[in-house]
């Protein structure tokens, strides 16, 4: 297949592009390549690759350049990654969000449309969950409330390929991706955030008392769980978690960070912050039943891989 991969010099995004090419398929990139972190950053991820790809550096607001995209290169599929992401952030800046994230996405899906695309894959959060009070969480909860701009663009995002799905009968599939870690993390994620900082004697900011907990997925299980949607036969629309479904406090995870790297926290501890939730679990029976979904990177496995990754990243800095 050809496969448009927006977002595909992110984090998440850079690690599908390879994975694709190593199964033989053909991919273009659409990103905008913007400062929320160092744009470098994002050229490093696919410096390996993009002598096979087809770059567009372009901005999903721009509906001009989507459709521009879209005639341009004959696609089977698109993996929707991009988007502004964050939650505290989001709170700062709603229209930004919402423009991006909202208004990106219906780009995206009319120019799929206009061509006549049967498969779209939209990257959905865990964060769409907001206070759920059933643990862990299913798809099939009826969802009310979420608690920052980032949640709400993500859940109107859902809606919007629902809509396009039963109007157009477009197979749209939406992933639910729960606190993705590993080689090439965002850096001003925690796991990225923390070991750098421990590394560097620098103090971490911890919000709230430390017993949030999350459900961090490595990177090559949401990879195999994003391919695995690709061939996904069942309803045209349809949602699925993808998690580890094991959760861990924050202070843990911090005890965990300090005894992989040999050094000690100096920790701020600081209030909770808006729109933060207190847990995020993930129901993952839908996905393991449907497409195959077998998480195998447990947070004790994936850890060490990360912190590999980390000390051989700063030697080539």
């Amino acid at each position: 297949m050809k496969v448009l991969v927006t977002g595909g010099a992110g984090f998440i995004g850079s690690h599908l592009v390879e994975k694709l090419l190593t199964l033989g398929h053909q991919v273009a990139i659409l990103d905008d390549f913007n400062d929320f972190y160092d744009p470098q950053i994002k050229h490093q991820n696919i410096a390996a690759v993009v002598d096979r790809v087809a770059v567009y550096h372009a901005d999903l607001r721009d509906a001009r350049a989507v459709n521009e995209v879209f005639h341009r290169e004959r696609l089977d599929m698109v993996v929707h990654l991009a988007a502004r992401a964050g939650v505290r952030p989001s709170i700062g800046h709603p229209q930004l969000y919402y423009d991006a994230n909202v208004n990106g996405t219906l780009h995206l899906l009319e120019a799929a449309r206009t061509v006549g695309l049967e498969r779209f894959i939209f990257a959905s959060s865990s964060s769409v969950y907001g206070l759920c009070k059933t643990v862990p969480f299913s798809e099939e909860v009826h969802l009310t409330q979420t608690v920052s701009p980032y949640a709400a663009t993500k859940i109107a995002g859902e809606f919007l390929c629902s809509t396009y799905s039963h109007l157009y009968r477009m197979r749209i599939v939406a992933l639910r991706f729960f606190t993705v870690y590993g080689p090439r993390q965002r850096p001003d994620l925690a796991i990225h955030k923390f070991t750098r900082r421990i590394w560097n004697g620098q103090p971490i900011d911890q919000f709230g008392d430390g017993t949030t907990r999350r459900d961090y997925t490595y990177i090559d299980d949401i990879i195999q769980g994003t391919l695995a949607s690709l061939g996904y036969e069942g309803p045209l629309f349809d949602v699925f978690n993808l998690g580890e479904s094991e959760t861990i406090q924050l202070k843990d995870l911090i005890a965990a960070l300090e005894e992989a790297l040999g050094r000690k926290a100096t920790i701020n501890r600081l209030p909770e912050q808006p729109g933060d939730v207190p847990l995020t679990c993930a129901d993952i029976s839908k996905a393991r039943r449907l497409l195959g979904y077998q998480p195998t990177t447990p947070l004790r496995v994936g850890l060490p891989r990360f912190m590999e990754w980390f000390h051989a990243s700063r030697g080539k800095a």
